[in-house]
């Protein structure tokens, strides 16, 4: 999960990863406005299902973006190929919207709500002004782009060859395209060189959806709850909707939830898992996991 030096952690290139231990909210307060954090397991499994449109595409370009920079790192060509993938699917996804204006919205609303946020006392002012700092840059970014800043991509025939192609299985092995498998075998350095070159492009707009993501998560202090039977109902608020709701299992706990709900509501229902050759079944017992519903 993202550290707390935000600078570092927005340029990183690792993966994002499920197991980890979840966040104690120490962005900006040591205050008492928030509810007392207990201390969760050393290792958690966690489990995020989005409750809007907005926030499913946030965590999709994570996803894809954080998978795109894993591969790109690797020297060999199925790596390049998985990256190549990633990037071109991402790229499908910002196809479908506004998703640039959907990140310039969303900083600017983080920003004005810390800049109010800012009077409340246990305020770090050191830390905020890090993260004020960090969303003011990343709007302008994305602002000084102008909406045509991914044509290139859009444009390449390179690039459009092997998406189309990729529709078919199977579809982009090297007598299919064989530009494509010239590329693969050329010089490791030259390959990611050329994919950073197209990765750069859509890097402003991937860094924004990572930094909403990691405030949007440290704005909440997960908390234990207990599901009776296996079953939780939770009722949201009209009034401080949620969009994200995260679910911490331990490692070894065999268990995975099924959420199903909407911004009125959710339910939670706790499997447990055989093995692959068996249909999961509902735990009976009583579960205790992390809940975190992030506003």
């Amino acid at each position: 999960m993202p550290r707390n030096d935000l600078s570092a952690r927005a340029d990183s290139n690792r993966p994002v990863t499920r197991v980890h231990r979840l966040p104690q909210n120490t962005a900006v307060s040591i205050g008492a406005s928030f509810e007392p954090a207990f201390e969760p397991a050393a290792d958690l499994v966690v489990f995020e299902q989005p409750l809007n449109e907005r926030m499913r595409t946030f965590l999709r370009l994570e996803f894809l973006y954080s998978q795109a920079l894993y591969h790109s790192e690797l020297p060999n060509s199925w790596s390049s190929r998985a990256a190549v993938g990633s990037l071109l699917e991402a790229l499908a996804i910002t196809a479908r919207g506004d998703a640039r204006g959907d990140v310039i919205k969303e900083l600017e609303h983080h920003i004005k709500a810390l800049h109010e946020f800012q009077a409340k006392p246990g305020v770090d002012p050191g830390r905020l002004r890090n993260v004020m700092s960090n969303l003011l840059r990343l709007r302008s970014e994305l602002v000084g782009l102008g909406a045509n800043y991914l044509l290139p991509l859009r444009d390449s025939e390179f690039l459009n060859a092997i998406k189309h192609r990729s529709a078919i299985p199977g579809g982009t092995c090297e007598f299919d395209l064989p530009d494509y498998s010239f590329w693969l075998s050329r010089d490791a350095e030259m390959r990611a060189t050329s994919f950073n070159q197209w990765l750069q492009l859509l890097r402003p707009l991937c860094d924004g959806v990572l930094e909403i993501l990691w405030v949007t998560r440290q704005n909440t202090r997960p908390k234990q709850e207990l599901a009776t039977g296996g079953i939780y109902q939770i009722a949201f608020e009209r009034a401080n909707p949620i969009q994200l709701l995260r679910i911490g299992l331990p490692v070894d706990s065999n268990l995975y939830p099924e959420i199903s709900g909407s911004h009125h509501g959710c339910s939670l229902r706790f499997l447990s898992w055989p093995d692959i050759s068996q249909r999961p079944v509902q735990a009976e017992h009583d579960v205790t996991f992390v809940l975190t519903c992030c506003t």
